[in-house]
């Protein structure tokens, strides 16, 4: 009795806490006589609306199969199933029950046992994946890749997809239940069984480029993937294979494009680069190397900044940070790069900036070697400042007789244009022999301005006797010129340039350059050097022919001078009663003509023409010329003929041309009264109408055999008189303020 208690006890704790609902119904009435908790808050009813009523009178049961006659057909089979019964619970809400329903003995009573399990979320579950399963499927046979489906353990073929099967020609039944080494088409690759087995192994086998043949022979390019999953407990094997042939044609255009532009890249003549925006070097074609000199190995392990000279970085940087930062600049730029040798190289840089969608990721662009057009550009540059230089140069001789001038000005563009410290110019002394101080810059005392040297000896005097350039590298190691190594002390120089200075075969002198660097001049700055050299020789020589032609003129004037004085004196000679007229209005109409502002070439030929304005007289019969008593009216015409005559006499002779005014037309009158011409006004030269003022003057206030001299005043008062008629009156204005 005990044991049934107990066991009772044991089933009363199972019902009660079971984790499905239970009925008990009474098997002959089908009235429910015990629910457990799990159902009442399953469908949300209360225990009171279960206990003692029909199954169908509860309301969850009044619209199912689970009905009266389902009840009976319970009591005769004595089981029924339903796998998906939906139940509405007490607050509408529709779930799916598994329903069981059992009729057993319980001592002589049939009773019957409803289990009632909740199966609403496997049915969703269930739900989900037969339409996931559908989705795949859909999936599986639209896919425009080739789908296996294997047996893990087997490998046999379990499902095909129709792409694959019109991939390779094969039918559905040449695949399905063969194993995967079996279907011609991988017959002979490396998926076979020992590659199955790997992939048993592995879960997972992958072919980038593996060669299928189609049923017509046809080989494909194909990428295959094989992977292990699980489908519920079962292992299977899904492989994916993707036609690949245009694929591979495409990659093997670009491959051969890629080939053709790197060719094309690496024949340009005009280097090619491409630069990070970090501004490490990315690619570099043969040219650029070659510009160079580095090999590409080395420029890709550089950035742009290594190659930039350390002077020019700060000068580029901001440029070239433009266009690392994506802007584009307008036109070509040009840079100075650095080679591997070390020297500077030009190029003209045309670049842009190379992006990614929006991000700028390098820059690329070409680079043309323009080193050659730089240095011609720089060469011409220079030569032009060389001529512009020796055009001041020859401006400066060609408008001054200076030597010192001229001399200063060409150590000047010695100093400036061939970058030199100092230098000097020594003249040679054709009387002593030696090479004498000319001129000099940038040497730090004055001793130089003391320097003689004798032809053959030091440098200057070997390069003015050799005729030839002497260049010294290195003075310090010239131990033997101890003259130049005392003379220079204190100066630190170190290397020396004596050039002669030649001009038309002759030594003039040598042109000294000293520098406190070592230096390696070029064959254009010899040629400058020279080019200097040969100004400061046409200088001197220039200077020299002028100081020679200035003597040789000066000693002809003096002749001249003397000759045409010697004639005058011989007139006075002739007649002595006007014996030192000549002199008096000589020096009276320079100082007249020199009141009008006449310069002193003009002024030389007022004091020829005054020496020599009676020498027409000449030619007059001495019978009238010393005649006593005033002339009669047939002698007159005689008289007046010596200004004809003076012309006659001295017209041939060229340098007394200027001169003839005076002799010719001082007999002229301002009325134009006078004679041989009867010229009127200004019609009479200047220098006629000053001279005619100053003979009457001198005339009047000395003595003549027919009268005696006049008074001063009296002569001023005849001349204010003639003013006008006989006198220019702007002479006359200026002779009254002129002291007597």
């Amino acid at each position: 009795m005990q044991k049934l208690k107990d066991s009772e006890l044991r089933y009363r704790r199972l019902f009660e806490a079971a984790e499905d609902g239970i009925l008990i119904l009474d098997a002959e009435t089908g009235m429910i006589e015990d629910v457990n908790p799990f159902l009442i808050n399953m469908l949300g009813y209360s225990r009171e609306e279960f206990v003692e009523k029909k199954l169908w009178e509860v309301g969850a049961f009044k619209d199912i199969e689970a009905s009266q006659n389902a009840f009976e057909a319970l009591q005769i089979s004595e089981y029924i199933r339903y796998e998906d019964l939906p139940l509405k619970t007490k607050d509408g809400y529709l779930i799916q029950v598994e329903f069981v329903s059992n009729v057993y003995l319980v001592e002589d009573e049939k009773v019957i046992q409803c289990n009632i399990r909740d199966i609403t979320a496997r049915k969703h579950a269930e739900d989900a994946m037969q339409g996931s399963e559908a989705r795949y499927r859909r999936l599986f046979e639209a896919a425009e890749d080739g789908i296996l489906i294997l047996d893990a353990k087997t490998g046999r073929i379990g499902d095909v997809n129709p792409y694959l099967i019109k991939m390779l020609g094969y039918s559905r039944e040449e695949f399905v239940e063969k194993k995967l080494w079996e279907v011609g088409a991988f017959k002979d690759i490396e998926a076979s069984q020992d590659a199955f087995e790997a992939l048993q192994e592995h879960k997972f086998i992958r072919y980038e480029d593996l060669p299928l043949r189609a049923k017509d022979g046809q080989l494909i390019q194909v990428e295959f993937v094989s992977n292990v999953y699980l489908v519920g407990d079962e292992k299977v094997i899904q492989c994916n294979i993707r036609d690949i042939t245009e694929h591979k044609r495409i990659i093997v255009a670009l491959q051969e494009n890629e080939k053709r532009y790197y060719d094309l890249v690496n024949q340009s003549p005009e280097g090619v680069f491409i630069i990070e925006i970090s501004g490490k070097i990315l690619t570099v074609n043969k040219a650029m190397c070659r510009e160079l000199a580095f090999n590409e190995e080395e420029l890709l392990s550089m950035s742009i900044w290594d190659i930039i000279p350390q002077d020019y970085l700060g000068q580029y940087r901001k440029s070239l940070s433009k266009i690392l930062e994506g802007k584009i600049l307008e036109g070509a730029a040009e840079y100075a790069v650095c080679g591997k040798d070390g020297k500077i190289h030009y190029v003209e840089v045309l670049s842009a900036p190379h992006y990614n969608g929006k991000d700028i990721i390098d820059f690329q662009g070409i680079a043309r070697d323009i080193t050659a057009r730089k240095h011609s550009e720089e060469q011409i540059r220079r030569q032009l400042e060389h001529l512009t230089a020796l055009s001041g140069i020859d401006r400066i001789i060609a408008a001054n007789f200076d030597l010192e001038l001229s001399l200063s000005e060409i150590l000047i563009h010695v100093a400036v244009e061939l970058g030199i410290d100092a230098a000097d110019i020594l003249i040679l002394n054709t009387n002593s022999q030696m090479l004498e101080y000319g001129a000099e810059r940038g040497f730090r005392t004055k001793t130089i301005r003391n320097r003689q040297v004798y032809l053959g000896e030091g440098y200057a005097g070997r390069a003015a006797l050799d005729r030839q350039l002497i260049r010294i590298p290195n003075l310090r190691d010239a131990p033997d010129n101890q003259f130049l190594t005392a003379l220079l002390e204190g100066e630190d120089f170190i290397c020396y340039f004596g050039v002669p200075l030649i001009i038309k075969g002759q030594v003039k002198g040598v042109l000294e350059v000293f520098h406190r660097d070592a230096l390696e001049p070029d064959e254009e700055w010899f040629d400058f050097l020279n080019s200097l050299a040969g100004q400061a020789a046409i200088a001197i020589e220039i200077v020299t022919l002028f100081a020679s032609l200035q003597r040789s003129n000066s000693e002809l004037a003096m002749a001249y001078d003397a000759t045409i004085e010697g004639w005058s004196r011989a007139l006075d000679l002739r007649d002595k009663e006007t014996e030192g007229h000549t002199q008096r209005v000589t020096e009276m109409a320079v100082k007249l003509a020199r009141a009008f502002g006449l310069n002193e070439e003009e002024l030389v030929q007022v004091r020829w023409g005054a020496l020599l304005h009676d020498i027409g007289k000449m030619g007059v019969p001495d019978s009238i010329l010393h005649k006593p008593s005033p002339l009669t009216g047939e002698e007159w015409p005689a008289m007046k003929m010596h200004p004809t005559f003076a012309y006659e006499m001295l017209s041939p002779i060229r340098y007394l041309r200027l001169a003839l005014d005076i002799p010719y037309s001082h007999h002229e009158k301002w009325d134009g009264s006078g004679y041989p011409h009867g010229l009127k006004g200004a019609q009479i030269p200047l220098v006629a109408r000053i001279f005619a003022v100053v003979d009457v003057w001198d005339a009047l206030t000395s003595d003549r055999p027919y009268r005696s001299a006049w008074t001063k005043e009296k002569v001023r008062d005849h001349i204010l008189s003639s003013s006008g008629t006989h006198f220019d009156p702007q002479v006359v204005d200026i002779f009254m303020q002129i002291p007597a």
